[in-house]
């Protein structure tokens, strides 16, 4: 199923307009809708699933960063007059999630963190960008996931084309660059909100022990490990990436039905 890209007041996104609350979604570095299409797909209707595009492309070279995303996010939500959000984000964009947490409290139901900058991360390497080397891009792409397959030539092409874009290029490393210097172990310890880590055990670019210290920190945070999966559980396990979400979800709407009674 597709979904027409909105484009209004300078913000590019996609919105389901399910019934229920709304479910933020923030991709990473080299993400697209092809990475949430398993969560849209499932919670479409039950959830307002809505998925803003992060302009890394298209904000001015002085302003690529973390922060300018956190503020674009910001920025969005409030034209949006969306009075709370659950945040999901994965790798770059768990990142992105953490930091809006930190400083819009107020505008969070919950996080869900999966493969989550933030603590550490394994960079694409010095080599990067590798410029016309289809084999390399290929290798490091298929090399996110447990099972290379998921790697389809479609997410390679689109990975290649970034690379082998001069101006893309610059704008993912200067944007990896100050995530790496926004290290946040000495606050994540103020995030309140109900938290859900999921993270593939066999991930490769966040390790397994990211997961944990991110547990480790953020006080009643719940981790769950997904089996024979790597950076992006989202897209390599949909089924069981979506029933823990679910589960999650659920439990949270309990908790406020109780509270109300």
């Amino acid at each position: 199923m597709s979904y027409e890209i909105k484009e209004e007041n300078n913000f590019r996104y996609i919105e389901t307009g399910g019934d229920g609350e709304t479910l933020l979604l923030l991709h990473g570095l080299f993400g697209a809708l092809s990475n949430f299409q398993g969560i849209i797909n499932h919670f479409r209707k039950t959830y307002n699933v809505v998925v803003p595009m992060l302009p890394i492309f298209e904000m001015p070279i002085r302003k690529v960063s973390v922060s300018g995303l956190v503020d674009h996010v910001a920025e969005f939500v409030e034209y949006k007059n969306f009075e709370k959000v659950h945040v999901l984000g994965n790798s770059l964009g768990g990142h992105i999630t953490l930091l809006y947490a930190l400083g819009n409290a107020d505008k969070v139901d919950s996080l869900i963190l999966t493969g989550s900058s933030g603590l550490f991360e394994n960079s694409l390497g010095s080599t990067f960008p590798k410029r016309g080397d289809y084999n390399f891009i290929k290798t490091k792409t298929e090399a996110t996931f447990y099972d290379p397959t998921v790697a389809t030539k479609e997410l390679i092409d689109e990975v290649y084309d970034i690379v082998n874009d001069r101006n893309k290029a610059i704008r993912i490393v200067a944007t990896a660059k100050t995530a790496v210097r926004h290290n946040l172990s000495d606050k994540l310890h103020q995030i309140k909100a109900p938290t859900l880590l999921i993270w593939g055990r066999q991930d490769t670019v966040t390790p397994a022990f990211v997961g944990e210290k991110f547990s480790e920190l953020i006080e009643g945070s719940k981790l769950v490990f997904v089996e024979e999966c790597g950076h992006a559980p989202m897209m390599e396990k949909p089924p069981v990436f979506n029933d823990i979400l679910e589960t999650f979800l659920n439990e949270l709407a309990a908790k406020k039905t109780a509270t109300t009674e």
